[in-house]
C-alpha cells in the first residue's frame, strides 16, 4: 500500500513533462525575442553646445522612447530579417526621373531624381542626396518609403543606384561599385549642384552608403560646400576592424556574411562578360582574378580580396579596407553629422561603436544616436504584430534634417540682422 502511494500515476507524470516542455518553449521564445528587454529613449552621445540643445528641443524622437512592435520588435535578428526580406510594408511608389552620367573611365553612373511634393518647412530649396546600402538602388522598398516621406516634407531627393546593382542596367566598363568608392556619388552631387544652383544639400547614407557619404564629405572641404548636414545610418565605420567580427558566429554574423556574399556573387557573375571577358580592356590586376575562387567564396572578404579591391588597384585586402573606410575622414567633417546605430544590430559588432562614440565625445558637430532596438536598417514601429509602413528611422532622419534647416535659417537671419545693425552704426 505504501509503495502504491509513493509511486506517481502515469497521467501526472505526462502532465509534468508537458508543463516542462511548455516552460522550455516559452523560455526559448522569451530569450530569442528578447521580450524582457526594456524600451527606452535612444542613448545620445554629444557635446553640450548651442546646436545640440537646439536639436534636443527640435527633434522629439531623440528623447522619446522608441517602441518596436511588441511581439518581435525587440529582436535585432527579426528586425534585420524583415528588412532584408520585405524592405518595408505597403511601400509607396514615388515617381522619379532616371539620370545617366558618363564617368571618366567609361562607366555609366545612374541616379533617380524625385521632386518635392510640398513646400519645405523653411521655404528653402533643399535636396537630399542619398546613398543606399550594399548592392541597393532607388527601387528598393526601404528607399522608396523614405523618399516618399522626404518628398512629402518638401525635399527633392537624388538616389544613387550603385554601379552594377540595377539588373536592367548593363555595365559599360570593367568596374562596379565597391565599399568606399565615392566617384559616382560625387558625380551625382556635382550634377545636383550645377542643375540647382540655389539648392542646399542634406547628405544621407544607409549601411555601406553611410561609409561612402561620410568618406565623400570628409575627402575635401569643397565637398562640404552647400551641405547643411550629413546623416549615416547603420554603418560599421571601419572595414578593417569589422572583418574579424564578421567571421564570428556570435550573433550569427558569419551566416549573414555568407548570405550577403552569395548575393554579391550573383551580381558580379551577372556582369561577368563585361568584367572578365577576353575582349575586355580591364586593369592588369583584375585579369589575374581567379573566377573559380569567386564561385567558391563564402564571405564578403574573399570576394573583396579576389575581385573588388582589384577594380582600384589595391595590392592587398588590408590596404583596400584601410583606404576605403570613412574612419580616417570623419574628423575632417565640419558640418553637423548624425551617426545612427542600433545596439542590437547583428551585423555591426559593439566594438565598432567605440568609433562614433569617441568622435561625438570630442566634436561639437557630431551626435551619435543609439537606440536599444532596431536591428540593421529595421527600426520598425507598430502596436503588437504588424509593423507600420513608416519607420522610426525614416522619421528621425527627416526630423533631424528639418531641425538643421531651421538652425541654418535662424543663423542666417541673425547674421543678416547683425549686418544691418552694424551698417546703421
Amino acid at each position: 500500500m505504501s509503495v502504491m502511494l509513493e509511486t506517481p500515476e502515469l497521467p501526472a507524470v505526462f502532465d509534468g513533462v508537458k508543463l516542462a516542455a511548455v516552460a522550455a518553449v516559452l523560455y526559448v521564445i522569451v530569450r530569442c525575442l528578447n521580450l524582457k528587454s526594456p524600451t527606452a529613449p535612444p542613448e545620445l552621445i554629444y557635446q553640450d553646445s548651442a546646436l545640440s540643445r537646439f536639436l534636443l528641443k527640435s527633434c522629439p524622437l531623440l528623447t522619446k522612447e522608441y517602441i518596436p512592435p511588441l511581439i518581435w520588435g525587440k529582436s535585432g535578428h527579426i528586425q534585420t530579417a524583415l528588412y532584408g526580406k520585405m524592405g518595408r510594408v505597403r511601400s509607396p511608389h514615388p515617381y522619379g526621373h532616371r539620370k545617366y552620367l558618363t564617368m571618366p573611365d567609361g562607366a555609366t553612373a545612374t541616379f533617380d531624381l524625385f521632386e518635392p511634393q510640398s513646400e519645405h518647412c523653411t521655404g528653402e530649396d533643399v535636396t537630399m542626396v542619398i546613398c543606399p546600402g550594399i548592392a541597393n538602388h532607388s527601387e528598393k522598398q526601404y528607399i522608396r518609403t523614405f523618399v516618399d516621406y522626404a518628398q512629402k516634407n518638401g525635399y527633392r531627393c537624388a538616389v544613387l543606384n550603385h554601379l552594377g546593382a540595377l539588373p536592367n542596367i548593363e555595365l559599360t566598363s570593367p568596374r562596379m561599385f565597391t565599399y568606399g568608392c565615392t566617384w559616382e556619388f560625387s558625380a551625382m552631387v556635382n550634377y545636383i549642384k550645377k542643375t540647382y544652383p540655389q539648392t542646399q544639400l542634406v547628405v544621407v547614407g544607409f549601411s555601406l552608403g553611410g561609409n561612402i557619404v561620410c568618406k565623400y564629405v570628409g575627402e575635401s572641404q569643397a565637398n562640404q560646400e552647400r551641405v547643411l548636414c550629413c546623416v549615416s545610418v547603420c554603418q560599421g565605420y571601419s572595414a578593417l576592424r569589422a572583418q574579424e567580427t564578421f567571421m564570428q558566429w556570435d550573433q550569427c554574423r558569419r551566416f549573414y556574411n555568407f548570405l550577403m556574399a552569395d548575393n554579391m556573387k550573383k551580381i558580379i557573375l551577372s556582369h561577368r562578360q563585361v568584367l572578365f571577358g577576353d575582349n575586355v580592356k580591364k586593369p592588369q590586376s583584375l585579369s589575374d582574378a581567379d573566377l573559380s575562387k569567386l564561385y567558391t567564396a563564402t564571405s564578403l572578404m574573399q570576394i573583396d580580396d579576389n575581385v573588388m579591391r582589384k577594380f582600384h588597384g589595391y595590392s592587398s585586402l588590408k590596404e583596400y579596407y584601410e583606404e576605403e573606410s570613412c574612419l580616417h575622414y570623419l574628423h575632417r567633417i565640419y558640418v553637423p553629422l548624425l551617426l545612427v546605430n542600433a545596439a542590437d544590430d547583428p551585423l555591426v559588432h559593439e566594438s565598432l561603436l567605440s568609433i562614433p562614440r569617441a568622435l561625438s565625445e570630442k566634436r561639437e558637430n557630431v551626435m551619435h544616436v543609439l537606440p536599444l532596438h532596431g536591428g540593421h536598417l529595421g527600426f520598425f514601429e507598430g502596436s503588437v504584430l504588424f509593423p507600420e509602413p513608416l519607420t522610426w528611422m525614416d522619421k528621425l532622419v527627416v526630423q533631424y534634417a528639418n531641425a538643421i534647416c531651421q538652425w541654418e535659417k535662424t543663423k542666417s537671419h541673425c547674421s543678416d540682422t547683425e549686418q544691418a545693425v552694424s551698417g546703421q552704426e
